[in-house]
């Protein structure tokens, strides 16, 4: 009987400079794996759903951890941020508040002083909170190459289950979120069996408001589509109107038919389909103080 505990057998490398790494990438394509916090890559390699001959380690690389903002910049996170200290940035938690209530529930403590918030988005799980959150409030992904670098955006970067927009030669350096004006708010909700559980649903929504009105809107929902989803159909609702208790309930209704979840071993589909347009309420609510 095989042990899952042993890794498969490759090459490490550490890079020490990002040219260095861009290279690597270049040479060995296909055959390489990129490793930053290692929470979710360690144990692909465990149970043999990647088989790289080569591992990029990118924690020799210095810098790479930044969290910065700027009122004309916006946030911008780097490679090696881990979710441990985006949550302790008290300007996140203030200018983005839905990535850093999803970045708050990645895991364990011990999980999230690993994880870095890049490698949960590259992951592109549908459960991925930092997905959901991400796509909410919009963004990019900044790719580097021996090409050079691009920028993705988070509308564009999430093609399929497990699939993203990024070429093998690349690597994922840096995150970037648009800034927020002094009357934008967002919030992010999930639903688990357990506290430390992949979510079975969860929801993010980040609002442009004047009063009670909401200017502009995004609206992301996890774990009920192959990838986190934009529920467009629910953002023209709320786009320019008034937001009331009777919009909430035609938004909720709205989301349960535009999500299409499966049945897997944390939910079925239909309670994730009945459940999905509470929550959406919910996280509107909640991004409103109300």
């Amino acid at each position: 009987m095989s042990n899952s505990r042993i890794l498969p057998e490759f090459e490490l490398l550490a890079p020490k400079t990002m040219s260095e790494a861009v290279d690597m990438a270049a040479r060995y394509g296909d055959r390489a794996t990129v490793l930053a916090g290692g929470t979710d890559v360690i144990i692909m390699l465990e149970k043999n759903a990647v088989k790289p001959e080569y591992v990029i380690a990118l924690g020799e690389i210095p810098d790479l951890d930044y969290i910065t903002y700027s009122k004309a910049d916006g946030l911008t996170i780097g490679a090696l941020a881990t979710a441990y200290q985006l949550v302790q940035d008290k300007k996140v938690k203030k200018k983005y508040p839905a990535l850093w209530q999803a970045a708050a529930s990645l895991g364990s403590p011990q999980i999230r002083n690993a994880a870095t918030i890049v490698g949960n988005i590259l992951r592109a799980s549908p459960s991925g909170d930092c997905c959901c959150a991400m796509l909410a409030l919009g963004g990019s992904v900044v790719l580097e190459s021996t090409s050079g670098r691009r920028e993705v955006s988070i509308d564009d970067f999430f093609i399929d289950y497990g699939k993203i927009e990024r070429r093998e030669d690349e690597i994922a350096v840096e995150l970037k979120l648009p800034p927020v004006e002094d009357a934008s708010t967002s919030a992010f909700l999930r639903m688990t069996r357990m506290t430390f559980d992949l979510s079975k649903v969860s929801a993010a929504v980040s609002l442009q408001m004047s009063g009670k009105k909401c200017k502009a809107v995004r609206m992301a929902m996890g774990a009920v589509a192959p990838t986190a989803i934009r529920i467009k159909k629910a953002e023209t609702m709320l786009e320019g109107v008034t937001i009331t208790e009777k919009l909430l309930s035609d938004v909720a209704a709205t989301v349960s038919r535009q999500v299409k979840p499966i049945d897997d071993v944390r939910s079925t589909a239909d309670y994730r389909r009945e459940v999905s347009g509470v929550l959406a309420k919910r996280v509107i609510k909640a991004a409103c103080n109300v």
